[in-house]
């Protein structure tokens, strides 16, 4: 039966619109009348009252609206605190509103309002800018000299700096020094048969080494003062005290101790076994000794000696 009204569809939502000029109203879907204000109220008494009216729960909305629930509820306590900023407080509040036939625009204005009065106010900045002639904001003759002080001292760091780093390379000097003098009593033409590493290690270690178990042998300076006395196992080494005042040896077995001087073999004191007491076993006279034996083999060798015992 047609009643002068007809359906038509705005916004998605089914409207009845009356054609009768005594009665012309139009219904949303939720069958109250659009955008109710529900009192001059703040927000989120104008919200809570506009869901209630649609017997709606606030899960209810935030199902609707795909707020989270405890946004829902800090919109309807007015806790915009909860809210994560300004932008989401008043787009929350606009969502709701549409779910309840508020006007949003009207709730975000409201919502704007309300957080522009609880926001403090910002404090005024006072630019001091410098004014030529003003004696209260022109730098002080002591300033000056400071700022001058500093721009000389960091040119001539720059000047120490520049000079360091492009001065021209000089040659450095050698570190292996002058090559020390052979001893001066060896002979001419053996000091020429020395290894250049002899030469050069005049004063090196002696260092005698047991090529047998059990060789007795007696280290002293020329004091008397004993330095080692003991009986080598094979193998095993003693090198002469670099400081030791004329070094001597006491020993049985000769034959049974090679000697090195700067890792240098030189030959041993003996080939046979014998008692050999008081030679020298210094780096000099070590080489003059066996420069004399290279020379002449059949000359006694220096040093008191006996027969082994």
């Amino acid at each position: 039966m047609n009643n002068g009204s007809y359906a038509v569809a705005v916004d998605g939502e089914s409207r009845m619109i009356f054609t009768d000029r005594s009665q012309s109203t139009t219904l949303s879907a939720s069958g109250l009348p659009p955008q109710h204000d529900f009192g001059g109220g703040s927000v989120a008494d104008r919200l809570r009252a506009a869901r209630q009216a649609l017997n709606l729960s606030q899960a209810d909305v935030a199902l609707r609206t795909r707020v989270t629930l405890r946004h829902i509820e800090a919109l309807e306590a007015g806790d915009y605190a909860a809210m994560p900023g300004r932008p989401y407080a008043i787009g929350f509040a606009r969502a709701y509103a549409r779910t309840v036939d508020l006007d949003d625009s009207d709730i975000a204005d409201a919502v704007r309002a309300e957080l522009n009065g609880r926001a403090p106010r910002p404090e005024i900045r006072i630019l001091n800018q410098f004014e030529v002639g003003d004696p209260a904001k022109t730098p002080s003759r002591f300033v000056g000299w400071l700022a001058l002080l500093l721009v000389g001292a960091i040119l001539a760091l720059g000047g120490v700096f520049w000079r360091s780093y492009y001065a021209p390379s000089v040659p450095l000097p050698s570190l292996a020094g002058e090559a020390p003098q052979a001893p001066a009593n060896l002979p001419r033409n053996e000091v020429q048969r020395l290894p250049s590493a002899t030469q050069s290690a005049i004063n090196s270690p002696v260092i005698f080494t047991a090529l047998d178990n059990d060789i007795w042998v007696k280290f002293y300076d020329g004091q008397g003062k004993q330095l080692m006395q003991k009986q080598l196992a094979k193998g095993e080494s003693y090198t002469i005290p670099g400081d030791a005042a004329g070094p001597r040896i006491w020993t049985g077995r000769p034959d049974a101790l090679s000697i090195t001087i700067g890792g240098q073999a030189i030959p041993r004191l003996a080939e046979v076994e014998k008692v050999m007491k008081d030679v020298p076993v210094d780096a000099a006279s070590l080489r003059a000794r066996s420069a004399l034996t290279a020379k002449n083999p059949s000359s006694p060798s220096a040093g008191s000696s006996s027969p082994a015992l």
